[in-house]
């Protein structure tokens, strides 16, 4: 049995994991949500408006309530700069398994960012949730976010053909990875350089 915590604070050596809230909109639209290159092949389309932004944020927010709900904002500890997110669905409760999903803004590509954030929430997952298992895809056309995926331990699986859709691109071929709980010793000597104790 999975022991849902809910989205709790986590942290790295330069990033802080919390919950949304409603005075992060004009940031979440700013820095990544309105972008097309960000949200390129994403299953949903660049935000038209801030309005539109906001009314995401706050059907998040609801959605805290729920323990087994995990959807993190990202932000830069030095400065407090929200730089994008980081989602963790259970998809199936007996099995213990969860897939990870996750956006950076652009002005942050290529600087390791994305991989503190995932070999933090893994750590939490597994350690504290209790998961067995742990997935993620990307597009065919997004290497860099396999990297982030192999760069936290994850193993490459298998292709996926038009696993989803983007409106942006169309359905989409995709790269399956994930990482077992049984992986363990491997997975902390890959995390250990990202995260720091809570």
């Amino acid at each position: 049995m999975l022991m849902h915590k809910g989205t709790v604070p986590l942290e790295t050596p330069r990033l802080a994991l919390r919950r949304f809230r409603p005075e992060d909109t004009p940031s979440v639209y700013r820095n990544w949500a309105s972008d097309p290159q960000v949200t390129r092949y994403m299953r949903w389309s660049p935000h038209q408006s801030v309005q539109e932004t906001g009314q995401v944020v706050e059907s998040w927010v609801k959605h805290y309530s729920q323990p087994s709900f995990y959807l993190w904002l990202i932000e830069l500890r030095e400065t407090g700069t929200p730089i994008g997110a980081l989602e963790a669905t259970i998809t199936s409760e007996n099995d213990a398994c969860a897939e990870l999903g996750y956006c950076l803004g652009r002005y942050w590509w290529g600087g390791g960012l994305m991989s503190e954030a995932v070999a933090v929430a893994i750590r939490f997952l597994f350690q504290e949730v209790g998961l067995n298992r742990i997935e993620a895809c990307h597009s065919v056309r997004n290497p860099a976010s396999g990297r982030v995926m192999e760069k936290c331990g994850m193993t490459f699986e298998g292709m996926a053909r038009q696993k989803y859709y983007s409106p942006t691109e169309g359905f989409q071929d995709c790269r399956t990875y994930a990482i077992l709980r049984g992986d363990w010793t491997e997975y902390l000597q890959i995390s250990q350089q990202f995260h720091t104790q809570n």
